[in-house]
């Protein structure tokens, strides 16, 4: 390319002139959306970086009645996976030219949802992303008619909208069959609350993988999450649990877990074998190193904005797009003693 003066500072067209594409192919590389070659990608990119284009957002938002901004309905960013999802969806919107604004949910109920709107309506968001996978949220927005494109970070398997989830029946499968291929028969299962989406695909996986070797349905137990209540669970297992390995729904009350089968006496994994679920950045540090199932949240939260992309710049609905779960595998799981005696 070669170089161009201006007496005025550089608009779309002279990226798209000197690019050689057109209008539309400059605006959707500014968008970030994933429709674009990689050859024209470059050019648009070389040419913005010779020109010195920036983008004028007031103008862009007179012309586009759009605030640029994408509403963030949230709940409890102290725990890993959400603000991790958070951190993947905010980088992204920024590279698609958006900001985020975000409103946290102290309790999920029709008013703290209207409250949230409220504050997105006086933003003037061009669309919401739920990462709250509960279904009084949904259901909240269902009845309030939010006005603007809504997608969701849920693995609802029975709510076909927009949006993406990671395959959490296909974790816990990958999860239960590991232990099965190490001679596990009696498996059991440590879950989130039930009313959350994640917890009760994570259960239904157990089931399933279960059912599909012939075994019987093992030990449920009930957490919410906090390593407080796998330590309770862990500790109701007793110093002779009537199981041989637990899948527990997620790192942290996997934590607790461990700490409670080490305190009655029992090797992890001679004694019980354990799967946590997330793969948080110090389950490589636990006593043992703890198996677990990998999320990528940050991806979540992409997948997340490409979806909502597709219903801003496009004006059709964005879909459901699955992030796979991976299993990693580290020092919490062996064979049970009696198939190793």
């Amino acid at each position: 390319m070669s170089g161009q003066s201006h007496t005025r500072a550089p608009v779309m067209k002279d990226v798209a002139k000197l690019a050689g594409v057109s209008h539309q192919t400059v605006s959707r590389v500014l968008n970030g959306h994933p429709n674009v070659s990689a050859k024209a990608r470059e050019r648009v990119e070389a040419a913005i970086s010779e020109l010195g284009y920036r983008r004028n957002s007031i103008a862009r938002t007179l012309v586009t009645r759009r605030s640029q901004t994408i509403g963030v309905l949230a709940s409890d960013l102290s725990q890993y996976g959400p603000a991790r999802t958070l951190l993947g969806l905010e980088q992204a919107a920024r590279a698609a030219g958006y900001f985020v604004s975000i409103a946290t949910l102290r309790e999920i109920t029709v008013d703290s949802v209207s409250d949230a709107l409220e504050h997105f309506r006086d933003q003037g968001v061009d669309g919401i992303i739920v990462i709250v996978p509960h279904p009084g949220i949904l259901e909240a927005l269902d009845a309030l008619q939010p006005g603007v494109p809504v997608v969701a970070a849920t693995s609802d398997s029975r709510r076909h909208s927009p949006g993406a989830a990671v395959n959490q029946r296909m974790g816990a499968r990958m999860a239960v069959q590991h232990l099965i291929d190490l001679g596990h028969t009696r498996i059991g299962h440590v879950s989130g609350p039930m009313e959350w989406f994640d917890a009760a695909e994570r259960v239904e996986g157990w089931r399933e993988a279960l059912a599909d070797a012939g075994l019987a349905p093992g030990l449920l137990l009930h957490g919410d999450w906090s390593a407080d209540s796998g330590y309770l669970a862990g500790s109701s297992l007793g110093p002779t649990p009537e199981v041989t390995a637990m899948f527990v729904a997620n790192d942290q009350m996997a934590l607790g877990l461990l700490r409670a089968l080490h305190e009655q006496q029992l090797v992890i994994p001679r004694d019980v074998s354990v799967v946590g679920y997330d793969d948080q950045p110090e389950a490589g540090h636990f006593y043992p190193p703890l198996t677990t199932v990998r999320q990528d949240f940050e991806e979540l939260g992409r997948q997340c904005i490409s979806a909502l992309l597709t219903s801003l710049e496009e004006g059709v609905e964005g879909g459901k797009r699955l992030v796979e779960p991976q299993l990693v595998l580290r020092a919490t799981t062996a064979p049970p003693a009696s198939a190793a005696g």
